[in-house]
């Protein structure tokens, strides 16, 4: 059913939005040419949009009005721009914000017409030096269609989506840099990817009627990576400088001036008293030296651009595992074992950038990731990418539970090979089937009913199996399960509420019906009663 344009919907664009970047991360990544053939348009907008859906969550919980919500969005986004792209995001959700938070709620066609073309106007201003072929000329689009476009909001939201589309395939048309080396704009597809998420949030539409992130069949061919140009910057390449700025108003056009006499991709977004600097230049010192002058500036990042020429690989300084862990005693054992960990809170998963500083606290040269959640791929493949853009060799294997994570790390040896030794840690735990006895928060459907909350819910790979009233009834079931197609090992990890009975139960019941099963105790502590491992 069509959902009303309110807070809710912006909550829930907000993760659609954040799912779907994650899922084209890696393709807008390998089409980013301009304004740096780099490589990371998608990580950046991913990251972006990451920390604007934390702070999302965070107001969700005080029942947010559309305003606050919307706000709430554009300031996560503000605070947590990455790169060129992130940071003409950020504009746009905070010119769609500032739309919304004077709108009734829900709101209507004419106030969603009125959001997009105030979001285009205000990114055209915040970039110093605007060039058509960009995201910023997508956005210009779908607020031009938006305008034209009599109807609901179904209608105008619909008419942006396929104007956005059709102008990131033309965008090769404008840029000379996008032609020659086969691609449409990088963000301007990630624009499109967040519109989509919108309809989705509305009305569950299809995401695509064409492919997002390549021209049309006949116009220029897609090429497996961007080439650097022709004209692409020689020599040293610079640096990328951001930062947050606290500065008054009346600071922000001396900056702009003095900021653009530096550098190039100059964007200068927010209001209100805070501001997102991003600025390409040879002097990354006088860059941060105008901030200081202007206001406060924090949360200072310098990054070298990537050259033209690929530079050489740095000498590795030995390898880590960097595990993500839901208890204190998995964190403990895996941390015997060697492992960089990360302790989570139930219902707190880790962005990609909490992830890339559990990466870069291993100190190591190679680093093999275990996210042990499916919920955390995304992320951690972002938190790689932007390892990788410092020197970090990482591999992300996709586990998808502790338990997982457990038998990839009882096989990891640092004196293998690298990628060895990720195919033996992958191959280890894909052949680990994991189980989990939890409590239901809440009604809801199932692969096994309808569970009540209060139910204890048994999850066989994922998908719960079992509903039932008891912790070892249910986990019993469980095991069962697992066991009846084979099993040499079963690693039973035991929560902080686990009855005190279970332990004893289930070995006792693997010892008579299961013969030959070695099983292995472990004391987690984590919030659900049991999770379940067989190899």
């Amino acid at each position: 059913m069509p959902q009303p344009l309110d807070a809710g919907a912006v909550c829930r664009w907000s993760r659609l939005a954040l799912d779907a970047l994650g899922a084209a991360r890696e393709e807008i990544d390998a089409i980013n040419v301009y304004p740096v053939p780099d490589g990371d348009t998608g990580t950046n907008l991913y990251l972006t949009v990451e920390s604007a859906a934390q702070a999302v969550a965070a107001a969700e919980a005080g029942e947010p009005s559309l305003g606050e919500a919307a706000r709430a969005l554009a300031h996560g986004a503000l605070i947590g721009a990455r790169g060129n792209s992130g940071t003409i995001l950020a504009q746009l959700l905070r010119g769609m914000a500032e739309v919304l938070a004077a709108a009734p709620e829900p709101a209507t066609a004419d106030t969603l017409r009125t959001a997009l073309a105030h979001a285009a106007d205000s990114a055209r201003l915040a970039v110093a030096r605007p060039v058509e072929g960009t995201m910023l000329t997508v956005a210009s689009a779908a607020a031009t269609a938006a305008a034209a476009t009599p109807g609901d909001t179904a209608a105008v939201l619909t008419a942006a989506r396929v104007a956005a589309r059709a102008a990131v395939a033309a965008t090769p048309e404008q840029l000379p840099e996008l032609a020659r080396a086969g691609v449409v704009d990088a963000g301007g597809s990630g624009l499109v990817t967040v519109l989509d998420a919108l309809d989705a949030a509305l009305f569950g539409g299809p995401p695509v009627e064409t492919p997002r992130h390549r021209p049309p069949r006949g116009q220029v061919s897609r090429v497996s990576r961007p080439q650097p140009c022709a004209d692409a910057s020689h020599g040293d390449p610079g640096y990328e400088v951001t930062f947050l700025l606290d500065a008054e108003d009346t600071a922000i056009p001396p900056l702009r001036e003095r900021l653009d006499a530096l550098g190039d991709s100059l964007v200068v977004v927010g209001g209100d008293g805070l501001w997102h600097v991003h600025v390409h230049t040879q002097e990354a010192g006088p860059a941060v030296e105008a901030g200081i002058a202007a206001g406060r500036p924090h949360r200072v990042r310098i990054t070298a651009l990537a050259p033209t020429v690929a530079a050489e690989p740095a000498t590795p300084r030995g390898r880590a595992v960097v595990a993500v862990l839901p208890g204190p005693g998995l964190a403990g054992l895996c941390a015997e074992a060697g492992a960089t960990t990360l302790t989570v809170r139930p219902g707190e998963r880790p962005g990609g950038g909490e992830l890339a500083a559990a990466i870069a606290s291993a100190r190591a040269g190679e680093v093999v990731l275990l996210p042990n959640d499916k919920e955390l791929w995304h992320a951690a493949a972002a938190a790689a990418e932007q390892a990788r853009a410092e020197g970090v060799r990482v591999a992300v294997v996709p586990t998808r539970s502790p338990v997982q994570g457990i038998a990839a790390l009882a096989v990891h040896t640092a004196e293998r090979r690298f990628d060895e030794d990720v195919v033996a840690m992958t191959a280890a735990a894909g052949a680990t089937r994991f189980g989990e006895v939890s409590v239901a928060e809440r009604q809801s459907w199932t692969m096994a009913g309808v569970c009540q909350q209060g139910d204890v819910l048994g999850l066989v790979d994922g998908d719960v199996a079992v509903i039932g009233g008891g912790v070892s009834e249910v986990a019993a079931l469980v095991l069962a399960r697992m066991l009846a197609g084979g099993g040499e090992l079963v690693t039973l990890v035991l929560g902080a509420d686990a009855p005190a009975e279970l332990a004893r139960e289930l070995t006792e019941l693997i010892r008579q019906e299961h013969l030959g099963v070695d099983t292995v105790l472990c004391a987690g502590h984590q919030s659900v009663p049991l999770l379940i491992g067989v190899e």
